[in-house]
């Protein structure tokens, strides 16, 4: 049994861990905030973007002149997945969803006889993945989303897959990373990048009309030429996609580690009460022997 000092002493411990979850909480609580507003404010233009370039490449995909991020380099043996999480822990399962998933992936891959390069975005996701895949981690990026994740950070993550692809390291790039739902729910979301998804209702010469109506399409013309467009916007998109995975993992790691923190917080809580009555218990025990040794004694004499 528990003497009472140790029983003060877990007591203390715990109180201090409580005291510290909690604080991590309410920091996570409010940068949820602004990231929950970054993630939701970068859907719109990059689901317009995708959308739009659906519509644009359906006319180019096939053609001798397409670009290469849209044509692809006409394999797909080499992959490359882009596996983006947090840089810190204590967000609860987060980080291990992410880990599992590609671990999911790779194996899928490697079952149909594909090459597998993993570049980590995160250090977690690194930590997780190099205990059965360390030989297929080529590098890892961790220096970014100290407060917020910012355009720039993502720029350099796009810019070094677009580098990787030019000199030809992989033929396909699928980014794996948690898409934010609310701050109890985030869901494992796998994107290819590279070469761009060509959606299968895409008419080659009749992109949609302003009204959407699949059976009323206008004819467009473009200036300088579709594929010249493409050359702009195809780079442009694949920052935009990293840029949105980035922003919309990073939501899900503050709302992880609040709900985290909570739990925890609560468990630190319960755990309390528990040393609290354990202690009492032990206290009146002790109490009661002295008061029984004192009768006793008194008896005796």
């Amino acid at each position: 049994m528990a003497s009472l000092k140790d029983l003060r002493n877990r007591i203390s411990s715990v109180k201090s861990t409580r005291k510290i979850t909690s604080a991590m909480k309410m920091v996570a609580a409010s940068r949820l905030r602004k990231a929950q507003e970054a993630a939701e404010n970068s859907r719109p233009f990059a689901e317009r973007m995708d959308r739009m370039l659906g519509t644009l490449a359906g006319s180019v995909v096939g053609t001798p002149g397409a670009p290469r991020l849209l044509a692809g380099t006409g394999d797909d043996r080499r992959h490359l997945i882009v596996v983006v999480s947090s840089n810190r822990g204590l967000c609860g399962g987060l980080n291990s969803a992410t880990a599992r998933n590609t671990r999911a992936l790779i194996r899928e891959l490697q079952a149909d006889g594909k090459e597998v390069a993993l570049l980590c975005v995160g250090r977690k996701g690194r930590d997780a993945l190099k205990r059965d895949h360390a030989s297929l981690i080529s590098d890892t990026l961790e220096d970014f989303g100290r407060h917020v994740i910012t355009y720039a950070e993502a720029e350099v993550v796009a810019q070094r897959v677009l580098d990787m692809f030019e000199a030809g390291d992989f033929d396909v790039c699928t980014l794996v990373y948690n898409r934010f739902r609310s701050a109890i729910s985030q869901i494992v979301t796998r994107q290819q990048l590279i070469p761009f998804p060509v959606p299968e209702t895409a008419n080659e010469n009749q992109p949609l009309d302003a009204t959407g109506d699949a059976a009323q399409r206008a004819l467009y013309e473009f200036e300088p030429s579709e594929e010249g467009i493409l050359d702009d916007l195809l780079p442009l998109n694949v920052k935009t996609q990293v840029f949105r995975a980035m922003t919309e993992n990073y939501a899900s790691e503050q709302g992880a580690r609040m709900t985290a923190m909570d739990n925890a917080s609560r468990n630190a809580s319960d755990m309390i009460d528990d040393l609290t009555l354990q202690y009492n218990r032990t206290r009146q025990a002790m109490i009661t022997k002295e008061l029984i040794e004192i009768i006793s004694g008194a008896e005796a004499l």
